[in-house]
């Protein structure tokens, strides 16, 4: 986590931070796939650094979803590794087009130069299917997360799924951008994730060193099954953060508890 500025948070009793983000490498014989970058310049840096000590070929970096977060460090890892090709489904496309033309606005007023001003995008991927020196892995459009257009990645061949931000490993859920529907709906991609009966499930928001468990996934759940019900009872976004750390208080970041209060009460008001 780092701090980021927000006065209002601070006011609040809230320490504002941004919550310990992931990047996966999956690797084969000579070739190994990224999924998702991280956000400022020397976390790139570290992972480019992390990238070329196994040695391997790397072909590309599927991003699991639009939010830049996941994706803003591509231009950085693309001047560690020229021609690097970013990789995205439609929607997941559409929303970092979106997001990318935001940057003044939102993202640069919180991590201000450690992100570039004109970032690289992904590219189109059509395949449900990439191959690691023959070795396919599914690209799975799966729906909602933390946001209404995700992806995952199922490798069956090692029983893993790296779940982006459909899934979230004891660091608070973003859950300011959905209603009662869309959490439903991303509990049941948190049941289908489950269904594919994963051994290992990497989420896109995981406390550092956390066990990459697919216990996560049930947890999850019922985080969201949590903040539906405390969001219905309580009037105020102070209210339902109280509630929610009475249950889930062990979580990393209460800023993004905070965060997704606010906006849930105030949509209310």
């Amino acid at each position: 986590m780092r701090p980021v500025p927000d006065p209002d948070a601070q006011e609040a009793g809230i320490r504002p931070m941004w919550s310990p983000c992931s990047s996966t490498l999956i690797t084969s014989e000579t070739e190994a796939l990224l999924v998702d970058t991280l956000i400022t310049y020397d976390q790139v840096d570290a992972l480019a650094d992390w990238i070329k000590g196994f040695g391997k070929r790397l072909v590309g970096v599927l991003l699991t979803h639009g939010h830049s977060d996941h994706w803003i460090g591509l231009s950085r890892l693309q001047e560690h590794f020229p021609g690097l090709r970013g990789l995205a489904t439609k929607d997941v496309l559409t929303r970092a087009r979106y997001e990318a033309a935001e940057l003044g606005y939102y993202w640069r007023g919180v991590f201000g130069d450690q992100i570039p001003t004109d970032p690289a995008l992904p590219e189109f991927v059509e395949a449900d299917t990439i191959s690691l020196d023959g070795h396919p892995l599914r690209v799975i459009d799966i729906g909602q997360g933390d946001t209404e257009n995700s992806t995952i990645l199922h490798m069956p061949q090692i029983d893993a799924v790296v779940a982006g931000d459909v899934c979230y490993n004891q660091v608070h859920m973003m859950t300011a951008w959905t209603d009662d529907a869309a959490r439903q709906a991303w509990i049941a991609n948190l049941d289908a994730i489950a269904a594919l009966n994963p051994g290992i499930v990497v989420s896109g928001h995981k406390r550092v060193d956390a066990p990459d468990s697919p216990n996560t996934i049930e947890q999850s759940k019922q985080y969201l099954r949590d903040f539906s019900r405390v969001a219905s009872e309580q009037d105020t976004a102070e209210g339902i953060v109280a509630e929610m750390l009475k249950l889930h208080g062990d979580r990393d970041n209460p800023y993004t508890l905070w965060l997704s209060a606010r906006r849930v009460a105030g949509n209310r008001s």
